[in-house]
């Protein structure tokens, strides 16, 4: 067996074939029979491939040609072109085979490669090749790049195995135990019960007799992957200086396939030059941590490690920093992920800003989408220099323990004062009150916790005035990096459940707003707008009543029919989630029935009346009845 990296193949190509093929053993000349695994999909197939490159041996002519031209296996093309007569036991040149030499097995080696590239399971194929070792006594080679191999058999089934292990974790207390970073126990807890490779190593042990490691040098290798950039000085140098870098993040991928390093170095190119362009002074730092970005994520996308979608629901380098430094359980497995990314791709490499989304979506979709391009280096532009980043986006955004103590009083101070300000959004100011408790707590700071709780607190009404509703407020909350959340924090969520309750109702009156004004001169979007948007919520409960009835009335008639229609079939469906409008609904009701007393009859007056009658079957859907408390009975 040989065990390595990529150039494996032309090692034995190039090398071992000829070697072999060049041996003469008690009298007898040896033939290599190779194959590759890449994309068998069942064994039959392998079956099936070992004979079509067989047919080699049954026509001296086709032999002499792959000689003279170094061809070690029949290219795919010329496959479908081999004159059937193989199959009929007449070779091209018309000699009979011998198929006592055909059949014969003491000179022939078989070489099976790329066997972690396969598409069937390894144990499967494994005890396939075995039947040649065994029972037909073919000398037989294996070459497979055993970390790739390792990686695949641990990455498989990932987000079911997460789920399973952290289960299981739960179900022995272990979860909460904070004796070891949960990252940590979620990884062992999938090797003890998922670790397939223990059965790999056994069935190994059984039918390999000699291992030989392929450890090519990389420093050599990627030098000459990096000449093919020699006419772009800047660039050349760049990777020349960074050559460390490129090395170790390769290392670090654990496949050490150089393909895909040689698609990400190009794809870096691209990045490089874009940048130069239109960013001339970026800092080095910021681009040497594109280069492990690049580089990682190539890995990660191309190497059949992860799939594609653990990165697209990241928007940002902040959004992602967050993700880090979130001490919940998420019960989520693009954390546990993304975690584990970002301590193997940058231990020992401190950058700021470590995600970059217009490098992600390009490796990813091949689209260079120069909007997000522009949108991330203005934010790395603006914010990566920590003196211009907002203290308050400090905190939220890497561990409080990094700032240093002649920064932290600095710090503390610009956040007050932005507290202060207003200037935080709402669910920020939440966040940033459970840090300044447990600072409070440990001492950190001098302000006491009433003090704290009383600058919060107006800091939160200025901040409700610039704010928008937050919808996912356990979501929010769940990024806070401490453990220890204080019980001060109990008035602080109420008051800003009231606010965020408050930010809620003005949303929807905005909506309200901008989707009524449509009645009754641009009908068509209104109905396209409250079809898509207000079929399931309240959205009367957030317009005036008499408004309502002044655009309904100026309505043609044909629209007051549909508006009536839409109203009745919407309770019909969503009875329980509009209920909170009701109390309008009877309002309107009320309206349109006083201004519908002592009128003459016309058709609009009928429509009217219809329109009104149809809003009492709604009404009457929410009669005490329909929704009876647990404790009440329904009468019969």
């Amino acid at each position: 067996m040989v065990n390595g990296v990529h150039g494996k193949t032309h090692f034995w190509n190039h090398k071992i074939r000829k070697k072999i093929e060049s041996m003469q053993l008690n009298g007898r000349r040896y033939t290599t029979i190779y194959m590759s695994l890449y994309g068998i999909s069942n064994l039959e197939d392998i079956s099936k491939k070992i004979f079509i490159e067989t047919t080699q041996l049954m026509d001296k002519n086709l032999r002499k040609y792959m000689d003279a031209n170094e061809q070690t296996t029949i290219p795919e093309y010329a496959k479908t072109g081999i004159d059937m007569a193989n199959f009929f036991g007449v070779t091209q040149s018309g000699d009979k085979v011998d198929y006592a030499e055909f059949f014969s097995t003491d000179d022939k080696v078989l070489c099976f490669d790329d066997l972690e590239r396969a598409n069937v399971d390894v144990i499967d194929i494994l005890g396939y090749i075995n039947n040649f070792v065994e029972h037909d006594h073919i000398k037989t080679i294996i070459i497979c790049n055993e970390k790739e191999l390792s990686t695949k058999l641990k990455s498989s089934n990932l987000e079911m195995k997460t789920f399973i292990a952290t289960y299981l974790l739960d179900k022995q207390d272990e979860l909460n135990n904070n004796d070891k970073p949960i990252v940590e126990k979620i990884q062992r807890k999938i090797e003890n019960v998922f670790d397939k490779a223990n059965d790999y190593e056994r069935i190994k042990e059984k039918l390999i007799g000699e291992t030989f490691e392929y450890a090519p040098k990389f420093d050599y290798i990627i030098n000459g992957i990096l000449m093919r950039y020699e006419n772009n000085a800047d660039l050349i140098r760049f990777l020349r200086e960074n050559t460390r870098l490129i090395i170790s993040t390769f290392e670090r991928s654990g496949t050490r396939n150089l393909r895909i390093l040689k698609h990400a170095l190009n794809d870096f190119k691209k990045v490089y030059e874009m940048v130069n362009k239109s960013y001339p002074n970026t800092s080095h730092r910021v681009m040497q941590t594109m280069l492990i970005f690049t580089i990682a994520i190539s890995f990660e996308i191309k190497a059949g490690k992860v799939t594609k979608d653990k990165f697209i629901n990241i928007k940002d380098n902040e959004e992602y920093k967050s993700i880090l430094v979130s001490s919940r359980i998420l019960m989520d497995n693009r954390q546990f992920y993304i975690k584990e990314f970002d301590s193997n791709y940058y231990y020992n490499f401190k950058s700021e800003y470590r995600f970059f989304k217009f490098i992600e979506y390009y490796v990813r979709t091949r689209i260079f989408d120069m909007k997000i391009f522009k949108e991330n280096m203005e934010t790395i532009r603006n914010t990566i220099d920590t003196e211009n980043l907002p203290a308050y986006k400090r905190l939220l955004t890497e561990e409080y323990w990094k700032i240093s103590d002649d920064e932290f009083g600095k710090v503390i101070s610009d956040i007050v004062e932005d507290v202060k300000q207003g200037n935080l959004r709402l669910i920020d100011t939440v966040k940033i009150y459970a840090y300044f408790s447990y600072f409070s707590k440990k001492g950190l700071i001098d302000y006491d916790i009433k003090t704290i709780k009383s600058v919060f607190f107006n800091g939160m009404n200025l901040a409700s005035l610039k704010s928008e509703y937050c919808a996912n407020v356990d979501e929010e909350l769940g990024k806070i990096a401490i453990e220890e959340v204080a019980e001060e924090m109990d008035d602080i969520l109420k008051h800003f459940n009231t606010l965020n309750e408050q930010l809620h109702d003005k949303m929807f009156k905005e909506k309200a707003e901008e989707i009524f004004k449509c009645i009754p001169m641009k009908m068509e979007l209104f109905y396209e707008k409250f079809d898509r948007e207000c079929m399931n919520i309240p959205i009367f409960k957030y317009y005036d009543p008499y408004q309502m009835f002044q655009r309904i009335s100026c309505a043609s008639n044909e629209d007051i029919v549909l508006i009536k229609e839409k109203l009745v079939n919407r309770a019909d469906k969503y009875a329980k989630q509009i209920e909170p409008e009701i109390k309008n609904i009877k309002q309107l009701k009320q309206i349109i029935d006083d201004y519908l007393s002592g009128k003459d009859p016309s058709i609009k007056i009928v429509m009217l009346k219809e329109f009104s009658k149809d809003l009492g079957y709604i009404i009457d859907k929410y009669k005490p009845t329909l929704f009876p408390k647990k404790e009440e009975k329904v009468e019969e």
